[in-house]
């Protein structure tokens, strides 16, 4: 296995995460412990878990590690749409946002398939 930096949806999980605390910089003050902090962990927890599997032992807990990976990107894509609801981000950062989990996720899906093709 590769070293998980060298992985290309690990580096686009990377360029998220730091999108996400850019776009969550200016949220209201009153959302630091809410929806500010859940949209980073959950952006960062993307990459972690791909980090994480690549320093496991057997592909089936790499496709674990990125099950967990691909619904974090999931629910970052939720958060996205209700910062945008109340006007915490414009229209133009959600969709880049959520076009980036949405891609995120399809890689994961992919990645997922070709270790459990390796494996039958």
């Amino acid at each position: 296995m590769k070293s998980f930096k060298e992985l290309q949806v690990w580096q686009k999980a990377h360029e998220l995460t730091l999108g996400v605390y850019a776009a969550t910089r200016n949220f209201p003050r009153e959302e630091l412990f809410g929806l500010t902090s859940q949209m980073r962990r959950s952006a960062a927890s993307i990459g972690a878990n791909i980090a994480e599997g690549c320093g496991r032992r057997s592909d089936g807990e790499m496709v674990r590690f990125l099950q967990i990976a691909r619904g974090s990107a999931a629910e970052l894509e939720y958060h996205a749409l209700l910062a945008r609801d109340p006007h915490f981000i414009r229209e133009q950062e959600f969709r880049n946002l959520s076009h980036s989990a949405d891609e995120l996720q399809r890689m994961l899906t992919a990645l997922m398939r070709k270790f459990q093709a390796a494996k039958a």
